[in-house]
Parts: C-alpha cells; sequence; structure tokens
C-alpha cells in the first residue's frame, strides 16, 4: 500500500484532501507545518510527499532540502506562488512537480496516481487468505479462480481489503464506490454485501472475511499478506 505525507497548513483543504484519498484508497498522514512533516518522515516510510511551500516556520522549501537530504521521494509542490523564479527554485531544490492553488481536486489525485504509477510501477496486488485482488485489471480472485464481480460488488470489496479491520458505514462505502452525490439508499449497501459474501465466503451465513458491525456497517478480517 502506498503512504502519502501531506503537508498543508490550510485545515480546510485537508479536510476535503483526505476524503479523496481516502476514496482512492491510500494510506496518509496530515502534517500542518513543516516541524511536523520532518518529524513524521523520519519515522515512515512514504511513496510520495504533497508539500506545501508557503509554510510559517519552516517553509516548504527548507523541508524539501532537508528530505532530498535522506531521500529521493517523489515530492509534489503546492503553492499559490506562480513567479518563475519561485517555480525554479522549488525544481532546483529537488522538487518534482507543481500543482498550482487552487487546484482542482480530481487533478491532483490523477497527478498522484501518475508519478505513483511512474516510480513504483503499476503491479499491485493484496492477499488476505484465499482471497486476491488485482487493482490494476480490477479484478478478484478465490483461490485463483477469478470472481464475476459487478463495478459496485468490487469496490465494495476493495474498499474493505485495502484497509483491513476498518469499520466502514454503509454511507462511507457509498462516497467511496459511487461518490458523494450518488443517490441509492443506504440498505442497498447490504444487498451488495450478501452478494459479495455469496462469491467469497465458504458459508455466507457464518462469514469469514466480509464482518458486520452491527449499528455500525461492515469491515474486513483476515491476516493480510501484500504484494
Amino acid at each position: 500500500m502506498h503512504r502519502i505525507l501531506v503537508v498543508e497548513d490550510e485545515k480546510e483543504i485537508t479536510r476535503i484532501l483526505s476524503k479523496y484519498l481516502d476514496r482512492e484508497g491510500y494510506l496518509y498522514d496530515i502534517c500542518h507545518d513543516g516541524f511536523c512533516a520532518l518529524e513524521l518522515f523520519a519515522k515512515n516510510k512514504y511513496s510520495l510527499v504533497l508539500l506545501d511551500i508557503m509554510m510559517d516556520g519552516i517553509d516548504g522549501l527548507e523541508v524539501l532540502r532537508r528530505i532530498r537530504g535522506i531521500s529521493s521521494v517523489p515530492v509534489l509542490m503546492t503553492t499559490a506562488r506562480i513567479q518563475e523564479a519561485d517555480r525554479l527554485k522549488g525544481f532546483e531544490y529537488g522538487g518534482d512537480d507543481y500543482v498550482l492553488k487552487p487546484y482542482s481536486m480530481k487533478e491532483l489525485m490523477s497527478r498522484i496516481r501518475v508519478f505513483i504509477s511512474r516510480v513504483y510501477g503499476t503491479n499491485e496486488s493484496m492477499t488476505i487468505g484465499d482471497l486476491k485482488i488485482d487493482f490494476d485489471q480490477k479484478d478478484a480472485y478465490v483461490q485463483g479462480n477469478r470472481m464475476n464481480l459487478s463495478r459496485v460488488e468490487y469496490g465494495i470489496l476493495e474498499t474493505l481489503m485495502k484497509k483491513p479491520d476498518r469499520v466502514f458505514s454503509r454511507e462511507q462505502l457509498i462516497e467511496a464506490v459511487l461518490g458523494y452525490d450518488a443517490t441509492i439508499d443506504n440498505r442497498s449497501i447490504d444487498t451488495y454485501v450478501k452478494r459479495i459474501r455469496k462469491k467469497i465466503e465458504k458459508d455466507p451465513k457464518n462469514p469469514k472475511y466480509l464482518m458486520t458491525k452491527y449499528g455500525l456497517g461492515y469491515y474486513f478480517a483476515g491476516d493480510r499478506d501484500e504484494n
């Protein structure tokens, strides 16, 4: 799984951004200043850093300079500055690309996908017990046999498998799979879950993987072996 370090001092931006990162299935940490960013970067391994350049205290360029002293991780810079000199300075410090504020969240997610694909490739899968999910091909397998899943069924399964043991409410699953403006009834998720269980569970009435947290939602259980 890819983990992203988000360094952004505007909390409203990070609030919205976190929803999009959740929807894309990324793990992430959020910092609102450079000190926090450097502390987390020293402790964790990240696939990409989304770095705000204009911050109080340690600004983004200094954070970038220190990161480049120890890592070649892709750094996608965000800034409201548009002067060529500022952009060039960021590149000189080792930044990989700029996204100018205000930016489209959809465009930003696309940029992140491109960078991660370019640097790490797209051959990513996850295996939990007898189940394997191929994120690139959008396919899922039980004991090596490909399952015939609808788009929504696959989306629910992928969302839950990417974050084992995390409970998702029906509303959260709808947002993750169909988007914020989806109009389907919350109870439709129950129907999709029943269909998925019939396809992945040996005994759908006593599931091993796709579990219910009564009154809260659904979660995926099982030992995790990630590739």
